[in-house]
């Protein structure tokens, strides 16, 4: 009898190994697989989506093609583009292009900038909104008017400004032996009558004043 239950021991060890060979591979598999998200992503919201577009806020463009940068030849691109939510609350961008397409003079110009020089035309102690924007239009309708621009530069015998940004002797120098450089005038506010002018010399656009 003895004998007999010796046999079936191999039997019954092989039995009850089974169950943890499985066991360790389902764990095992188990753990290597990424957990499973079930919670449903809400449906994108279209609704309210917006068309954007690029010159949507653009009201009002003046343009002009003159010589600035040479004398002769092909002419550059004055531009000033004045953008914003309305003629009241805009901001304008004035850019000079070279002929071969590099802007070589930008500045930008806030509304008051633009809209200052109207106390002069006033009648009354206050001007109303029609008024108002009227002015600024007409301001950037008539930025690049032809007596704004100037040859000679600068005279011969003009003495040297100083105290103007970007501009030395040599530069001021070199400007008085160019009869053919080419000046553009320009009002900022109310009286701050600005003067550029094309620098062979520094290769950039300098204010005279």
């Amino acid at each position: 009898m003895r004998l007999h239950w010796l046999a079936l021991l191999p039997l019954l060890a092989a039995c009850n190994s089974t169950p943890s060979i499985v066991n360790e591979g389902t764990v095992s598999r188990v753990a290597d697989r990424p957990a499973r998200d079930t919670t449903a992503l809400p449906p994108p919201d279209t609704a309210h989506t917006k068309a954007v577009s690029a010159t949507s806020d653009t009201l009002r463009v003046a343009r002009q093609q003159h010589n600035f940068s040479h004398s002769k030849g092909p002419a550059d691109t004055f531009r000033l583009v004045f953008r914003g939510p309305s003629i009241l609350e805009g901001t304008g961008e004035f850019t000079i292009t070279a002929p071969g397409g590099q802007v070589i003079f930008r500045e930008m110009l806030t509304e008051p900038d633009l809209e200052a020089a109207l106390v002069y035309e006033m009648k009354t102690p206050t001007a109303t909104r029609a008024e108002r924007e009227a002015f600024v239009l007409r301001r950037i309708d008539r930025f690049f008017l032809p007596s704004q621009f100037h040859t000679p530069a600068v005279d011969r015998k003009a003495a040297f400004p100083g105290g103007v940004e970007n501009l030395d002797q040599a530069t001021w120098k070199d400007l008085q032996q160019r009869p053919d450089a080419i000046r553009f005038d320009y009002l900022k506010g109310k009286e701050d009558r600005r003067q550029i002018v094309w620098s062979p010399l520094k290769k950039q656009t300098v204010r005279l004043r």
